[in-house]
């Protein structure tokens, strides 16, 4: 019993840790890709102001989308592994 408390704590923190990378990661490549189509739009540079704001509305169109709620399958795929593995092992 005491393995599987230690398993949950473990593999919850570890899993987050995981869950917070992807998260940094995935914003920070949308965000240049936000970036880089700014300036493929606006060769001279264009205003620095209307940029950001450019780069913060697809940033929250980002955040609307699905994709940033597929990460969670960070934590979803491996419990759900452990899971089925738990049930094989048991049954036979």
């Amino acid at each position: 019993m005491l393995g599987l408390v230690k398993l949950i704590i473990f593999g919850f923190v570890i899993l987050t840790v995981i869950y917070v990378l992807v998260w940094l990661y995935s914003r920070s490549v949308r965000r240049e890709r936000l970036e880089d189509q700014w300036d493929a739009d606006n060769p001279e540079g264009g205003d620095p102001q209307a940029k950001e704001t450019y780069v913060e509305d697809g940033m929250k169109d980002y955040h609307a989308s699905i994709r940033p709620k597929l990460i969670l399958l960070v934590y979803v795929i491996p419990v759900v592994l452990i899971v089925a593995v738990m049930i094989v092992i048991n049954w036979s």
